[in-house]
């Protein structure tokens, strides 16, 4: 028997450990789905698009449920999700102790595979945990939770047939080859952006388009050493943005807050109960809209260690009620802001302005975009509660899957599944945040397994009348007539 505590012991007997756990709740299940196979292709029980958190942990609860899963994702291996690339804090913005993705599972989670190596006594003194190791902890858990990961595949198209599969085109980024795949069932992973893009205010495009970037852009932290930066924004990336910046030699950075104050309370924390993980989907309409709101119209404020980060630069200003009216190209080669409060000259711009739901900026949901129901054509709030955002969130079902806009009909819209930001209206944040991925993704497995017992359900019942394991092999007793038994013993 393993030791509970494998403090310091190494990441291989964390892993005997972690097949001990899953031995001991028979996990995962013998396989109990049929093999289909369509013009000789294999029909994939399921495609799960984006290879992040999110796809991991939908990929891992899906086998904890005998369901296999292929994933996609265009990243190299290890470089899965923005970890590693977009994303500039230098410690997650979650607690410590949240168990994220581990599914229940005590040695799934980061604190195990983090004691495993450095000791309970690293672990008391740890804070948060620090991006660049959250990364590699999900590299491990990739690996041992068995996920089958094509990288390097960037999903072309993604086309509902309406004759039990959902097709997918698919390019190899290393050597340039396409290839379709078949899938039962598709599950988008894809992030904070999933249904979607970066968005940017319309006077963005009056400047060259190498002098702006938005917080999720990939960019080369050298080319701030003496230039001048202005953000737009004041939320958490837009302090890991300007800190990148001011780390890496900006003369000085300016960020820019429309609002007369820094939001300084996260009322999302506010939100956090069992009770909203598992109820809040099954909400009245106004409920749910009316929660996420008032979260999204209180905004939530930066991280106290990434504001510091940024605060302790002398030559990082804060501008509070300053929103730019215009922009244009200086004869110098500067960037000129006119703001509300003055003209304000820079060589960069960051956008830190978060994302839209705007499938034109998905070419490869093009298939379906036009079908799928909104929050808005579901449900009319109140004037003081309009909200874009929560307008444009797709209206989803138990699965997270899509469904029809009234008078539209497109068949296996239903097979195409969104688990990622924008269902966050639909089911809470299950999709993408730490604190209740996991919580999310048994949800999404349980109810695909529902769906695929549903449609399979004259191959199982076949299969149940084939079977013939016996219980008794007819050895067990002796058979007595009747009239062998004495009366007075009857």
């Amino acid at each position: 028997m393993t030791s509970f505590d494998l403090s310091c012991q190494g990441l291989e007997r964390l892993e005997e450990r972690l097949h001990q756990e899953l031995s001991l709740l028979n996990l995962p299940p013998k396989p109990w789905m049929p093999d289909i196979r369509r013009d000789g292709a294999p029909l994939h029980p399921v495609v799960i698009v984006g290879g992040g958190m999110a796809g991991l942990c939908a990929a891992a609860a899906l086998r904890l449920q005998g369901v296999s899963a292929l994933v996609l994702d265009q990243a190299p291996a290890g470089l899965e999700g923005p970890w590693a690339t977009t994303a500039r804090m230098e410690t997650l913005r979650s607690p410590k102790e949240l168990t994220g993705p581990a599914l229940g599972i005590p040695s799934l989670t980061f604190r195990a595979w983090f004691t495993a190596q450095f000791g309970n006594d690293a672990w008391q003194a740890l804070d948060k945990i620090p991006r660049l190791q959250w990364a590699e902890y999900l590299r491990w858990y990739r690996d041992v939770t068995g996920a089958n990961v094509l990288n390097r595949r960037r999903v072309q198209s993604v086309t509902p047939t309406g004759m039990g599969h959902v097709t997918l085109q698919v390019r190899d980024l290393d050597t340039g080859t396409e290839e379709t795949l078949l899938a039962r069932r598709v599950v988008l992973a894809t992030g904070r952006d999933g249904l979607g893009g970066p968005w940017v205010p319309d006077w963005a495009h009056e400047l060259p388009r190498e002098r702006w970037m938005h917080s999720a852009d990939y960019w080369d932290d050298r080319i701030f050493e003496g230039k001048r930066v202005v953000v737009i924004g004041v939320g958490a990336s837009a302090m890991d943005s300007a800190a990148t910046a001011l780390e890496n030699g900006a003369a000085r950075v300016h960020l820019l807050a429309r609002r007369t104050q820094i939001p300084r309370i996260n009322k999302s924390k506010g939100s956090v109960s069992p009770g909203m993980t598992h109820g809040f989907w099954q909400l009245p309409d106004e409920w749910r809209w009316r929660i996420r709101h008032y979260i999204n119209a209180q905004q939530v404020p930066p991280p106290q260690g990434s504001t510091l980060r940024v605060s302790r630069h002398e030559n990082a200003y804060f501008h509070t009620a300053t929103q730019v009216e215009s922009a244009r190209l200086n004869a110098d080669g500067s960037l000129r802001l006119h703001t509300n409060q003055g003209p304000l000259d820079t060589d960069y711009v960051i956008f830190s302005t978060g994302f839209r739901i705007d499938l034109a900026q998905r070419p490869e949901f093009a298939s379906f975009a036009h079908a799928i129901r909104t929050w808005g054509e579901r449900y009319a709030p109140p004037p003081d509660e309009a909200d874009q955002e929560l307008y444009d969130s797709p209206d989803l079902g138990p699965a997270f899957e899509f469904q029809p806009k009234h008078g539209v009909t497109l068949p296996g819209l239903d097979r195409v599944h969104c688990f990622c930001y924008p269902s966050t209206l639909s089911h809470g944040t299950v999709a993408g945040d730490i604190p209740q991925i996991s919580d999310g993704a048994e949800r999404l497995a349980r109810n695909l397994c529902a769906l695929f017992l549903e449609e399979d359900m004259a191959w199982h019942f076949e299969t149940l009348q084939a079977y013939a394991e016996p219980e008794l092999t007819g050895d067990e007793w002796r058979e007595t007539p009747v009239s062998a038994v004495a009366p007075h013993a009857q």
